[in-house]
Formats: C-alpha cells, structure tokens, sequence
C-alpha cells in the first residue's frame, strides 16, 4: 500500500475512533451529571422536607403545643405527665397536649406512607425512646453538634438507596416548656430531624433521561460516522484517480519503450507475472504481490533514455554500451522518485539487477541486502530474456531456463526463490512470437540503422543473418546476382551502378506482398523469400524487360531442394551451397 494509502488508513482509524471516543466522553459526562442531579434533586427535596417540618414546628412550639382529642392514635404523652396542664375535659371530650415533637412525629408517618420519604426526630437525650436514632443517625448527630449545620449523604436502609440528611434542632425558649427538665439551655444543639429520600425513583427517571441521551448520541455518532466516510471515501477517489493518473502517464512512458522493439514489448507483463507467481507460492501478502507486480511493471522505465544506437542494437554490445544499459536502473529510480506514488516500488526497481553474491549492479548488494521483492523480480526477469529469442542467441526452453537457474543458485539469485520458482514456473506456456525482428513499418524504420541496406531500402545482410532461420517458413528462395556489375562501375561511373541498384531494388519492391523478405548482400547480390510462384514469373519478365540493355548479365537462381530443418540451413553461406 502506498506510503498516502496507509497514512489515509491510519487517519481513518483515528478519526472513527477519536469521533467515538469524543462523543463516548461527552455521553459519559451528561449521564453523569444526570445521576449527579439526580442526587441534588434529592437533596433538595430533603432540606425542603426538613424546611417544611421545621416550619410546622415552629408554628406548633409557637403556640405552646396543641390539644387534641385523645383517641385510639393519639394518646396522653406519657412523657409529657410533668406537665401540669397537659390533659383536659371539655364539652364531654377528652383532650390532651401535643408539643412540637408529637405532633411532628405523627405528621412524618403519614408523610411517609404517602410519598415514600422517611422522617425522623431523634436526638441522644430522648423524651421517647421510640425516637432513638440508628447508626447513621448518631453519626449525624456528632456531626451536627460539633458544625451545626445539615450533613447529608447517600446511605442505604435496608438494600435500598437513600439520600440521607440531618438538620440539626436548635433549643429556643419555646422548647424549654418540655425540654428545660432534659438541662438544654436556649441555643443547645438538642437533636436533628432526619430525611431520608428513596434514590430509585430519581435513578429511575436519570436513566430515561440518559436513554434518550444516549439515542440521540447515537445518532450523532451515525451522522458524524457517516460524513467522515463520504469524505475519507472522497479522499480515497482522489487519491485512486491521482494514482491511476500517474500510473497511466507512467506505463504510457512503458507503453513507449516497448514499442522501441518487439522484443521489449511485453516484457515488463511477462516479468510482473512471472514475479507474481513466485511470490504468490513464497505466501507473500497481497499487497506485497501488488508492489511487486507494480515494480515488475515499471522495472524497465529507465529505458526510454537509451539511444536507439544502442538499445536497439542486434549484436552483442560492446563494454561501453553494457555499461550504458546497466544505467538504465538508476534511470529508473530517478524517474519513480520524482512521484511518491512509487516510493513503495523504487527501490525494488532500482535494485532487481542485483546478483545474490554481490556480483550484480549498480550498488554490489550481497544477499539479504537486497530487499526480497526485488530478488523475485531479478529471477523473473533472468527467465524472460532466457526464453526470448535475441538476435545473437536463441531462446532456451522453460526446463532448459530453470535448469540455469539453478545451475545459478547461490550466484546470482537467491537459492530460496530458486527452489520455488522452478515449482511455480515449470508449466509456463512460452509464446513463439518472443524475437526481436521488426514487426510493422515503423518498428522497420526505427530498426533501418541495423537492418537495411542505405542504398536500396532492402534488409541487408545483418537482418538476413537474424532471418535466416525463418527460411522454412518459405517455399522459394530466389538468388539474383548481377554478372559484369564491376566493369559496369568503371564503365559508367559509380552513380549509375548505385542507380541499377536502386533499381533493380524498386522491381523487386514493386514485384512482391509484404509477405515476402527482400535482401541485399555482398554489393550486387539479392536474396527473395517468398511463396507466391506468380510473383516470381512476375519477377522473371520484368527483369527480361527492363534490364537487358544494361551492359550486365541478371543470374537469376531458384533453389533446386525443399527447404526442410534437415539441411540445417543457420547462415547465408548454408543457403547458398545447400539451396542452389
């Protein structure tokens, strides 16, 4: 993957994550605020319940108690016997005293049994024991005495949850009626009124209330989830129609080199799916086998700047003009480095010209110096030039080319790849049209520095050293040699021998399809072969016609033998003894 694909992965993750993990923390915080609010209702609600008793007790201490009738809920204050007048008898009722705390008292249960909210007066010095406190209680109490001001805090009762607080009862003079026998003095903290408010009906509603938080976050995290996409999916067309731009422009640039001459022409395909394959059998990754067939595809780019003198030269090159081939790979990597598109793939190109041993170019890598992908990419390329046809060496066979793959073992490629590659590419199928001969009119003209013959436009005998084994395709072969062409020279002049040649090269030109190969060698010396018989008596009477007068003697010759792989035929010289 390339180095913007993984940095646009990698930024994916993050903003996924970051936008879940913001939103997951802002959720966090609201659920718990909610709950936090939901303790500070419920202490509101406690010191309002607190205010509210207060309040009722301060009316009732105010008017000094109150008498009520006695019935079978409210009887005579058995601690309240000190008190002189506390019963007394009116209109035939009974009636009986009720100071703060009793009436108090009474009014908590019933609250409680209402809304769930307990209430207590306690205190430590009790008139009645039914007002003691339980432990939180007492705990309270010390705390109220030595700050007095309300202390509250969640607590459980039983398994359930409650917010618990204590206000603490300050003695005024009122009070004393039937507290002074208990020795409190006016200002004396003499007990607390507890509230306890059950937590689960405010849980409760904090849950609702975070639910649809929560589902409306959700929404939000599906509306932001989706806009990263459509932009991070935005991103990845651009970066896709960049890198197809580029690789376009870029084999556009391989399109170019391989139309230089056959030979190259499918050879960067052939070697990116002989590396493919290989590193399809050593398990390699897929986008390690993209990389390479990438690499393979552009492995030769550096070619497009070798002259045609060399590039496209039929024989064996001198050690200058190797020299200059083997720049082609820092060409390459010069080419690719200028597009951070191929800086997964450059130096695999750079480097696919390096030999095992340390006895490759251009840097003498050793081994594992070089990166693997590349090594893959130097044996697939060895075995493309090994099973394609060169204009001084024939092709081997697929066994034959693994068999020198191995013999190389060690040397020049890396005996690892080698024992796989002889497994992944033994039942490769090699198509016959792998040579380096011209095969249309422009590769013919961009071939003509090599090829043909600069008087005539004939191939010369270069190319009819390289064609000679194609022969067979051929039913005729026709030998024309110009007898007395040298006194024609010293007769006439140079000129017009070059004219009777050029002319001579126009009837055969004009004579024979495209089909037919036209040569000229050893200066007045024709070579046709061809398969159309009618072309040849063609031939026949327009050299009658047209060169009689012309002070020389037309030779002309058709082979005499059938032209079968048992006469060996591999040079002019073959063709000429065992033809004619």
């Amino acid at each position: 993957m390339h180095k913007r694909r993984k940095y646009l992965f990698f930024l994916t993750r993050g903003l996924y994550i970051g936008w879940t993990l913001l939103l997951l923390s802002v959720l966090a915080i609201i659920i718990e605020r909610t709950y936090t609010y939901a303790k500070y209702i419920a202490i509101q609600e406690a010191k309002t319940s607190v205010n509210k008793d207060l309040a009722y007790r301060t009316w009732v201490a105010s008017h000094g108690g109150v008498y009520v009738p006695v019935d079978q809920r409210t009887q005579p204050n058995q601690y309240l016997a000190h008190i002189k007048d506390r019963d007394f008898t009116a209109l035939g009722k009974e009636y009986t005293l009720m100071n703060p705390a009793y009436t108090l008292s009474q009014m908590m249960h019933d609250y409680t049994k209402l809304y769930g909210i307990k209430t207590h007066i306690t205190s430590k010095k009790l008139l009645n024991p039914e007002n003691k406190p339980d432990e939180w209680e007492t705990l309270a109490l010390n705390k109220i005495e030595r700050s007095r001001r309300q202390y509250y805090e969640l607590s459980e009762i039983g398994d359930k949850e409650y917010m618990r607080l204590m206000n603490p009862l300050i003695t005024k003079k009122s009070c004393l009626k039937c507290h002074a026998t208990q020795g409190y003095k006016v200002g004396d903290i003499r007990g607390g009124v507890s509230v306890a408010i059950p937590m689960k009906p405010l849980y409760k509603d904090a849950l609702k209330s975070s639910l649809l938080v929560a589902a409306l976050f959700f929404i939000i995290w599906l509306a932001g989830i989706a806009i990263i996409h459509y932009f991070i999916k935005k991103t990845y067309k651009y970066i896709d129609e960049q890198e197809e731009m580029y690789e376009q422009y870029i084999y556009g640039l391989v399109s170019i080199v391989e139309k230089r001459d056959t030979y190259t022409a499918g050879h960067s395909t052939r070697v990116a799916e002989y590396a493919e394959l290989i590193a399809k059998n050593m398990e390699f990754s897929e986008e390690e086998i993209h990389i390479l067939h990438r690499a393979g595809m552009l492995h030769d780019i550096g070619k497009i700047a070798i002259p045609d003198s060399v590039f496209l030269k039929p024989s064996k090159l001198t050690q200058e003009e190797y020299k200059l081939i083997q720049e082609h790979v820092i060409m390459s990597y010069e080419i690719l480095n200028k597009i951070s598109l191929f800086d997964d793939i450059k130096e695999i190109v750079r480097d696919h010209h390096e030999h095992y041993d340390g006895s490759g170019y251009p840097r003498g890598l050793r081994g594992d110096e070089t990166p693997i992908l590349a090594q893959i990419l130097t044996l697939a390329d060895s075995f493309d030039a090994m099973t394609t046809d060169r204009i001084y060496k024939g092709r081997k066979s697929v066994q034959e080319a693994l068999d020198e793959i191995e013999r190389l073992s060690g040397k020049q490629f890396n005996p690892e790849i080698v024992q796989v590659a002889i497994q992944a590419l033994k039942d490769i199928t090699i198509e016959d049209i792998h040579h380096q001969k011209p095969q249309n009119l422009l590769e013919r003209e961009r071939f003509s520095y090599f090829y043909k013959d600069s008087l005539t436009g004939l191939y010369n005998e270069t190319s009819l050293a390289k064609d000679i084994h194609l022969i067979q395709n051929y039913k005729h072969v026709i030998w024309i040699s110009l007898k007395g062409f040298h006194n024609f020279n010293k007769t006439k002049g140079w000129n017009a021998g070059d004219e009777l040649l050029i002319e001579i090269a126009r009837t055969l030109q004009q004579t024979f399809t495209k089909e037919s190969m036209l040569y000229r060698f050893y200066g007045d010396n024709f070579l046709i072969f061809t398969n159309d018989e009618k072309e040849i008596q063609t031939l026949r009477e327009r050299l009658d016609n047209n060169f009689n007068d012309k002070e020389i003697i037309i030779d002309f010759k058709q082979n005499s033998k059938k032209i079968t792989t048992d006469l060996n035929i591999g040079s002019l010289r073959d063709v000429l003894q065992k033809l004619f």
